[in-house]
């Protein structure tokens, strides 16, 4: 529905995702501050573990949500203890260290502001508006359900059509006559929308009336068919329910747009390499 550019589908990854994450800081807390373990003098807190669910989220999905908070758990107690060691060994004076420090606590300054300035500003009243927007002029595709027979040569589809017109019952003849995995069925294909079909097939079903079958055979690359439409109807307007999760998304992403386009144009940036200053402007 929505196209971007390379940078717009780089922060349409990285946006919704910062949604997710932040927004799942608040799944397993009591209180941010209840202490749930310690290593050596160290307290590890129910903030700690939603902040470590951020960084583990899609490893996370692999185990049941009732395990979530005792991996989380493990995962802490070895970061303080492998953290400890590794000031023991001073590795948090190399200047390696100090700039991955700089560069993460950006990051988190960057999600907070977001969270705060963009995404929690996004009321259910902002998601109906866009909705009340998106579908006021909302006309669905059109869809037809139909059955067919599938056979292998012109002349047997010929004479299951000289059945069909002697009273003989489509859903019956499919069951028995068709070579298609729809055949047991009755041939029902239940319904499609154009393009779902091969161009012979759909064109021919869009020629029928509901209730009417197909008086020549139908030539495609699987061999002939004969086609009985049942039913054609447009498509229903979508629920808010069911399309709020990705309004809400594209609103996040349209703030997010606007609000780096003001912050940008209140900031100088000065991209100093020469490949890094052409590949920019070829954006």
């Amino acid at each position: 529905m929505f196209r971007y550019s390379m940078r717009r589908q780089i922060r349409a990854l990285i946006v919704p995702a910062l949604a997710l994450t932040i927004a799942g800081t608040h799944a397993f807390a009591a209180e941010p501050g209840d202490v749930v373990a310690k290593v050596g003098n160290t307290e590890i807190t129910e903030a700690d573990l939603a902040f470590a669910a951020q960084d583990l989220g899609q490893e996370l999905q692999r185990f049941p949500p009732a395990q979530w908070r005792s991996i989380l758990l493990d995962v802490l107690i070895d970061m303080n203890i492998l953290a400890d060691a590794a000031k023991k060994e001073g590795l948090d004076q190399s200047e390696d260290y100090k700039k991955q420090i700089d560069f993460l606590s950006m990051r988190a300054l960057r999600n907070a502001y977001l969270a705060k300035e963009i995404n929690d500003k996004i009321t259910d009243e902002d998601v109906k508006a866009a909705y009340d927007a998106e579908f006021a002029n909302f006309e669905g595709e059109e869809e037809m359900k139909a059955r067919h027979i599938l056979v292998k040569d012109k002349a047997e589809a010929e004479a299951i059509i000289k059945e069909l017109d002697g009273g003989a019952d489509f859903a019956e003849l499919a069951r028995e006559k068709s070579t298609g995995p729809s055949g047991p069925n009755g041939g029902d294909l239940g319904f499609f929308t154009k393009g779902q079909m091969v161009k012979p097939f759909e064109e021919a079903t869009a020629a029928l009336e509901p209730g009417q079958y197909t008086k020549e055979p139908v030539q495609t690359q699987f061999g002939w068919h004969v086609i009985l439409l049942e039913e054609k109807r447009r498509q229903e307007k979508p629920t808010l329910e069911a399309v709020s999760a990705n309004l809400r998304q594209k609103l996040i992403r349209d703030r997010y747009e606007a609000a780096m386009t003001k912050l940008k144009a209140e900031n100088t940036v000065e991209i100093l390499d020469e490949d890094l200053a052409k590949a920019e402007k070829a954006k």
